[in-house]
C-alpha cells in the first residue's frame, strides 16, 4: 500500500472506476465537490494498494470539521475477496487518528451492500447526515471514535 496524490495516475484510474461503478448502482456519479489538495497531509491522505503492480483498491480521508472523512473506497472486482478494502480502510483508520483525528465519518449508499456490511464489521454506527447527500433517502451516514495514536518512543 502506498501513499499517492489523489491525482497520481494510479489514483485517478482506481477513481475513474469507482466512479462508474456510482454509475452503475445510482444512475450517476457522485457529486460530492473533492479538491484533489484536500488529500495531502497534514489534512488529509490518499492510498493505493497494490497486487504486484497493479493498482487494485484505493482510499483517501480528508478534514471535515473536526472529523476526517473517508472518502473513494474501492477495491477493483478482480482484486475483491482478498482483505483489500478491510487493509486500507485500517490504514486509513490508523492515519487519521496519527493526524490527531479522534473520528472518522464517511457517506455510503444502501445500494453498496458490501461496503455497509465492510464499515459495521468494522464497528461503524449511523451519524448525523452532512454533506451533499444530507437529503438523499438512499444516502446511509456512518462514523467511527478512532483510537488515540501511541506516540512514538524514541
Amino acid at each position: 500500500m502506498e501513499v499517492r496524490t489523489y491525482d497520481h495516475p494510479d489514483a485517478m484510474a482506481l477513481i475513474a472506476d469507482v466512479q462508474q461503478e456510482y454509475v452503475v448502482r445510482y444512475g450517476q456519479q457522485d457529486r460530492t465537490p473533492v479538491d484533489p489538495a484536500q488529500f495531502s497531509p497534514p489534512k488529509g491522505l490518499f492510498l493505493v494498494a497494490y497486487v504486484g503492480d497493479e493498482p487494485a483498491a484505493c482510499g483517501g480521508w480528508r478534514a471535515h470539521d473536526t472529523d476526517a472523512e473517508l472518502k473513494r473506497m474501492y477495491v477493483r472486482p478482480s482484486f475483491r475477496g482478498r482483505g483489500l478494502a478491510r487493509a486500507v480502510l485500517a490504514e486509513l483508520e490508523r492515519t487519521a487518528a496519527g493526524a490527531g483525528y479522534e473520528r472518522v465519518i464517511l457517506e455510503s449508499g444502501q445500494k453498496q451492500p458490501e461496503a455497509l456490511a465492510l464499515y459495521a464489521s468494522a464497528g461503524y454506527t449511523p451519524v448525523t447526515r452532512f454533506g451533499t447527500y444530507a437529503d438523499a433517502p438512499e444516502a446511509v451516514h456512518l462514523g467511527k471514535e478512532l483510537e488515540a495514536a501511541c506516540p512514538s518512543t524514541p
